[in-house]
């Protein structure tokens, strides 16, 4: 089955799954709870639930019993998107071709929408746990530690991006911001799928080096879309980041140098997925997919 229909197809699980969740009562946080779906049923890609899952398949096939864990990742993801987007910190005014959360509500509501499912989050991995078996709660418990440890690093990353914004950084400082802002989360998604399949700690480490490769590739592969991409394809305006003084891949090296580094991470994160065989398939082709991506 080819990449892109692989993904599509645990798309559809992902959003089934996230369905679920959805608070749809008549009260009089209605809004709010709209706000919350509105951003989370938006349309995103669903790359770290899909990774997690992906990866807990390396080593078994019930990966159903990962679903909280990947809904959990999703909403984590949905509300750093929704803080991202506010006028404090990104002032954008669209994702995935619509209205951001406080463009289409207001922002006391997206600040709100996206503390709620973080919280959210939480409580979904919460009753999880109430509920499983007890050889598997440390396992269980390591996963909720990995995911907690990247949304410390994400918060992280996010403040050396507004900090900095407008400055010059380092070559170091760069990676950095993007090794934090980006790839822990998406790091964090595959350890988990590796730990909740109680995998051993060296298979763990070796997906670990192949999802830092693929964070930074997925960052400097933004960076290059955010200069050169179709506004139409990826849902928001191109070139936001050098009217505000982002430092990026793009703007720090030139484009075609961080083309050539996008390839060479890339190559490695490729030469570490075939030392899983046949079952590193998926991996070698999602990095190459990463590379190549228009949206």
């Amino acid at each position: 089955m080819e990449i892109k229909e692989t993904i599509k197809e645990y798309q559809i699980i992902v959003n089934q799954e996230l369905e679920r969740y959805r608070k749809k009562e008549d009260c009089p946080e209605k809004v709010l709870n709209e706000a919350m779906a509105y951003s989370l049923m938006a349309g995103g890609k669903r790359l770290r639930p899909i990774l997690l899952l992906q990866t807990y398949q390396i080593f078994k096939e019930d990966y159903q019993k990962c679903f909280p864990f990947a809904v959990a990742i999703e909403m984590i993801h949905n509300f750093s998107l929704i803080h991202d987007d506010l006028p404090a910190i990104d002032n954008d005014d669209f994702r995935h071709g619509k209205p951001t959360n406080h463009k289409m509500f207001n922002e006391p509501t997206a600040i709100l929408a996206g503390d709620a499912l973080l919280n959210g989050a939480y409580q979904v991995i919460s009753k999880d746990l109430q509920n499983s078996p007890k050889e598997d709660l440390p396992f269980k418990i390591q996963a909720f530690a990995e995911l907690t440890y990247a949304i410390d690093r994400v918060i992280a990353g996010e403040y050396v991006d507004t900090e900095y914004e407008g400055k010059e950084i380092s070559s170091e400082y760069l990676e950095y911001m993007h090794k934090n802002k980006t790839g822990e989360f998406i790091k964090a998604a595959v350890k988990m799928g590796a730990i909740l399949a109680k995998a051993k700690e060296e298979e763990i480490s070796r997906l670990a080096s192949y999802a830092e490769r693929i964070g930074l590739t997925f960052q400097i592969r933004d960076d290059i879309l955010s200069e050169i991409g179709d506004k139409d394809i990826l849902g928001k305006p191109v070139g936001n980041d050098k009217e505000k003084g982002k430092c990026t891949y793009v703007t720090k090296y030139g484009l075609e140098k961080a083309e050539q580094i996008l390839e060479e991470i890339t190559d490695q994160a490729v030469e570490i997925a075939k030392t899983f065989g046949e079952k590193g398939k998926f991996f070698e082709d999602f990095a190459i997919y990463i590379k190549n991506r228009n949206k």
